[in-house]
C-alpha cells in the first residue's frame, strides 16, 4: 500500500516489550556497596528460616539423613549397617511393648512427612493451577501457600494460606475436585482465621463399624445432664449432648438409627433425676420396645397425645412460676425430676393430624414447651423424617440439630442451617448400612461435626428395662405357626 508515493509499513511487528531492570540496579554504586552487608545478613536469615521450616516439617527425615551420613562418613558401611539394624530392633521392641506411644510418636510423624512431600508438596502447584485457584497479575503468579500437614490415618489436615482476594467459598466450590486430585473420598473446607484455611481430606470412614452400647452407669454422680455421652465422633472423642437447657431435633430417613439416640438417654433414669414421657404415633413400634423406662407413654397421635403435650406445657408454666425470683434454671436441688419429652414422629403430631383442632392444640403445646421449657428443666427430643418448614415451622427453637441419613442434599441446609452442606456436612450421602451416623450442629459452634450413636440392640433394651425396673424383663419370641400338613406358614403365635 502506498501513500503519496511512499510505502506504508505496519509498525506492530516491530513493537517489543521493553525490558525492565530491577530498581536496585539504578542506584549509585556506593549505595549498592553500602547495602551489600545488609543484603548478605538478610540472605543468611532467609536461609536459616528455610532450614527451620524443613526441620519443623520433616524432623524424622532430616534426622535420619544426618545420622546415616555421619555414621557412614565416620565409621564406614559396616558400622552403618549394624547401626541401622540396632535402630530397627529398638523400634520393634518399642512397638511390641508400647504400641500406642509408638504409633503416636513415630508412625504418625513418618506418615505425615511422607504424605506432605509425596502427595501434596510435589503436585501442589499443578493442582492449584488446574483448579483455578491461582491468580495472575501483570505477568506474576500468586499461588496459595501449602502450610502444615497432619496425617491422622483416616484423614489429612492440610493448612493453606489463601491468595489475597480469595474467599473460602471459592475453595468450597472446588472441594470435590481437590478430593479427587489428592486421592481422597471427600474434602471439607474449614476457616481457621482470616486468610487461613484447613482442608480435611478424608480417605476412609472411621465410623464404618457400629459402636456397642456402653455399660450402664452404677453411680448417679457419673451422669451429667450437660454432657450426656450418646456415641463417638469421627475424631475418636465421645459424642456428648447437652440436655440441660437444650432441645434436640433429630431428622433422618426411615432406618437411619433414630432409636439409638433415644435409648442412649435412658440410663439417666437410673440416676433418679430424670423422667421420660413419650409419644409414639406409630403405635409403639419404636418406644414400645421398652415402655418400662418411660414414666408415661402414649401410642398414637390422637386426643391422649395432645393431652400429654398440654400436661407437659402446664408443668413448664407451673415450674416457671415456682422458680420465679429464686432460680434462673433448674437444678437437682429443686427436688423435681428433669423431664425429657420424647416425640418419635413429630410430623404426625404437628402436621399430619387430620383433626384441625387437635393439630392446633398440639402445635401450641409444643411451641410452649420448646420456647419456655429449657429453664424449668424440661427438654424435648423431637424425631422427624420430613424436615420441611411446613412440617416443623419452629426449628429455630431446637439449639441442637442432628441430621441422620437424608434423602436429598437440599434437606441438609433445612436441618442444620444455610451453608452447612458446603462445609462438608453431606448427610444425604450417609450409607443406609451405617445406622446411627449423623451430622450435628449446635448453637454457638461454628462448624458441624460427624458422629455415630451407640448401637442399642434388643438384648440391650431388655437389659436396660431390667436395670430400670429391678425385675427381669424379656421380650416374647415370635414362633412360626405350623400348617395342617406339618409345615410352617404365617407366623401368628407367640411364646414367652
Amino acid at each position: 500500500m502506498s501513500v503519496r508515493g511512499s510505502r506504508w509499513v505496519d509498525p506492530a511487528p516491530l513493537e517489543v516489550v521493553r525490558p525492565r531492570l530491577p530498581w536496585w540496579t539504578l542506584l549509585p554504586r556506593w549505595v549498592q556497596l553500602g547495602a551489600l552487608p545488609f543484603v548478605l545478613v538478610g540472605l543468611v536469615g532467609w536461609l536459616v528460616v528455610q532450614l527451620g521450616r524443613l526441620l519443623w516439617r520433616y524432623p524424622l527425615t532430616l534426622a535420619g539423613a544426618v545420622l546415616v551420613g555421619w555414621v557412614q562418613a565416620a565409621f564406614g558401611w559396616w558400622v552403618l549397617a549394624f547401626t541401622l539394624l540396632a535402630v530397627v530392633v529398638v523400634l520393634g521392641l518399642w512397638w511390641r511393648l508400647h504400641r500406642d506411644s509408638f504409633t503416636r510418636l513415630t508412625v504418625a510423624q513418618a506418615r505425615t512427612e511422607y504424605r506432605r512431600f509425596g502427595v501434596y508438596a510435589c503436585q501442589w502447584r499443578t493442582v492449584m493451577r488446574l483448579s483455578d485457584l491461582v491468580k495472575r497479575d501483570q505477568g506474576k503468579e500468586y499461588r496459595p501457600r501449602l502450610g502444615l500437614v497432619r496425617a491422622d490415618g483416616w484423614r489429612d489436615r492440610v493448612r493453606v494460606r489463601m491468595v489475597k482476594g480469595q474467599a473460602p467459598e471459592q475453595w468450597e466450590a472446588h472441594a470435590s475436585g481437590l478430593a479427587h486430585a489428592f486421592r481422597a473420598q471427600t474434602c471439607r473446607v474449614r476457616v481457621r482465621k482470616p486468610g487461613r484455611l484447613e482442608l480435611d481430606l478424608v480417605h476412609h470412614d472411621p465410623l464404618a463399624h457400629s459402636i456397642p452400647a456402653p455399660v450402664l452407669a452404677e453411680k448417679p454422680d457419673t451422669v451429667d445432664l450437660r454432657r450426656v455421652v450418646v456415641g463417638r465422633t469421627e475424631t475418636g472423642r465421645p459424642w456428648r449432648l447437652r440436655l440441660l437447657g437444650r432441645h434436640l431435633l433429630a431428622v433422618g430417613a426411615t432406618g437411619a438409627g433414630k432409636g439409638s439416640l433415644v435409648w442412649a438417654l435412658a440410663p439417666l433414669i437410673r440416676a433418679g433425676r430424670v423422667q421420660l414421657v413419650g409419644i409414639d404415633p406409630k403405635g409403639g413400634m419404636e418406644l414400645g420396645q421398652a415402655p418400662e423406662v418411660f414414666q408415661r407413654v402414649v401410642f398414637g397421635n390422637g386426643p391422649d397425645a395432645v393431652a400429654l403435650l398440654e400436661e407437659v406445657a402446664a408443668t413448664v408454666k407451673e415450674r416457671a412460676a415456682r422458680y420465679r425470683g429464686m432460680l434462673r434454671s433448674w437444678t437437682p436441688a429443686t427436688g423435681a425430676p428433669f423431664l425429657v419429652l420424647v416425640i418419635d414422629e413429630l410430623a404426625d403430631v404437628l402436621a399430619y393430624q387430620s383433626d384441625k383442632q387437635l393439630r392446633e392444640r398440639a402445635n401450641r403445646a409444643v411451641q410452649t414447651i420448646t420456647s419456655q421449657g429449657r429453664a424449668p428443666g424440661v427438654a424435648v427430643l423431637g424425631l422427624v423424617q420430613d424436615p420441611r418448614k411446613e412440617v416443623v415451622s419452629f426449628r429455630h427453637l431446637f439449639p441442637t440439630r442432628v441430621a441422620l441419613r437424608l434423602d436429598e442434599k437440599t434437606q441438609v441446609d433445612m436441618v442444620l442451617g444455610d451453608g452447612v452442606r458446603e462445609q462438608g456436612a453431606a448427610a444425604h450421602e450417609i450409607s443406609e448400612h451405617t445406622p446411627g451416623v449423623a451430622w450435628a450442629k449446635e448453637d454457638g459452634r461454628r462448624e458441624p461435626f460427624r458422629a455415630r450413636a451407640f448401637h442399642v440392640t434388643d438384648t440391650d433394651l431388655d437389659a436396660l428395662a431390667t436395670y430400670v425396673t429391678g425385675r427381669l424383663v424379656r421380650r416374647a419370641q415370635v414362633l412360626p405357626f405350623p400348617d395342617r400338613d406339618g409345615g410352617t406358614g404365617w407366623s401368628g403365635g407367640a411364646a414367652a
